[in-house]
């Protein structure tokens, strides 16, 4: 029998979800505005130290003491730091190469692909009306794409790369919030690991940053933490093919982000997307909480 949500977890982890888009919108700004004049080690060496920085001196237990960065699932999070670290190199990369509306198309992907690896990997079934509003997602996310991939090119294959490495994070994130409560190790090591790696390839295209770029990577590790922290605390309470299709909400930030920051004038294609994209996950949220509404309503009264 598949376990259903009650709304004591799934409005939490909705909420999570929600500002996880927000904050990671944000830091996909300031990637792309870095991807225009410095190579990625000059983001990822900086932004990975101060968010494994953070990840220490925020990782205290209910009692305020420190808990340390011990993980019970070593293999699992050796997989998800080298996913981590390689899609988030990737991604800077396709920032680079495509635009943001090519970019997210293939973010959308993401949860089809999640969805077929959840039972595999996490033994999560996932229901028919779980894989038609994935893929209704993935028509909605078609929409903010209108002109259609005509040639592929390196910066696709790129952003599919992206996209598999992305999708791979993810699913470790999930089977670790699972068995292990250390939240914050699931930042720490990643980003520890990114800054070790960019670190090593930092002489070789380092260009020197004014305070204003500086105070950008300091910003963009600041919401990259925040993203992360709420990302790893959604998965512990929702399936992995919950999660990923509300994380399009992400698309309607970077659609104010665009307008506001980059002088981007969405067309109707844009806006259609999105709304079909906000009713895909909906659909997946109300299919969630109506069993269990029809549960509670069975029994009678006492």
């Amino acid at each position: 029998m598949i376990a259903r949500l009650s709304a004591g977890v799934l409005l939490p982890g909705v909420a999570l979800t929600a500002a996880y888009t927000l904050l990671i919108s944000g830091a996909d700004a300031i990637t792309k505005l870095f991807a225009a004049s410095y190579a990625a080690p000059q983001l990822f060496a900086v932004s990975g130290g101060i968010v494994a920085l953070l990840s220490l001196l925020a990782n205290r237990d209910r009692q305020g003491g420190w808990r340390g960065v011990r993980t019970t699932c070593p293999r699992a999070m050796a997989i998800r730091t080298v996913a981590t670290v390689a899609g988030t190199v990737a991604f800077f990369h396709a920032f680079r190469l495509l635009p943001f509306a090519e970019v997210f198309l293939f973010i959308a992907l993401i949860p089809l692909m999640a969805a077929l690896m959840s039972g595999p990997v996490l033994k999560e079934p996932v229901r028919p009306q779980a894989w038609a509003a994935l893929l209704l997602g993935v028509v909605g996310v078609a929409c903010l794409f209108p002109a259609g991939l005509t040639d592929i090119g390196a910066g696709h294959v790129v952003a599919f790369g992206a996209v598999l490495l992305g999708t791979v994070s993810m699913m470790a994130s999930r089977y670790i919030g699972q068995r292990d409560g250390n939240l914050l190790a699931q930042v720490f090591y990643p980003n520890l690991a990114l800054m070790a790696v960019m670190g090593c390839a930092l002489p070789f295209v380092f260009v020197p940053m004014g305070l204003v770029d500086l105070g950008l990577a300091f910003a963009y590790a600041g919401l990259l933490f925040g993203a992360r922290w709420v990302l790893v605390a959604a998965l512990r309470l929702l399936p992995a093919y919950v999660v990923t299709p509300l994380m399009n909400l992400q698309f309607l930030w970077m659609v104010g982000i665009g307008m506001v920051v980059f002088a981007e004038r969405p067309g109707a294609g844009v806006y259609l997307g999105a709304a079909i994209i906000i009713v895909a996950g909906l659909w997946l949220i109300w299919d969630q909480v109506r069993p269990a509404d029809r549960v509670a309503k069975a029994i009678p009264a006492e």
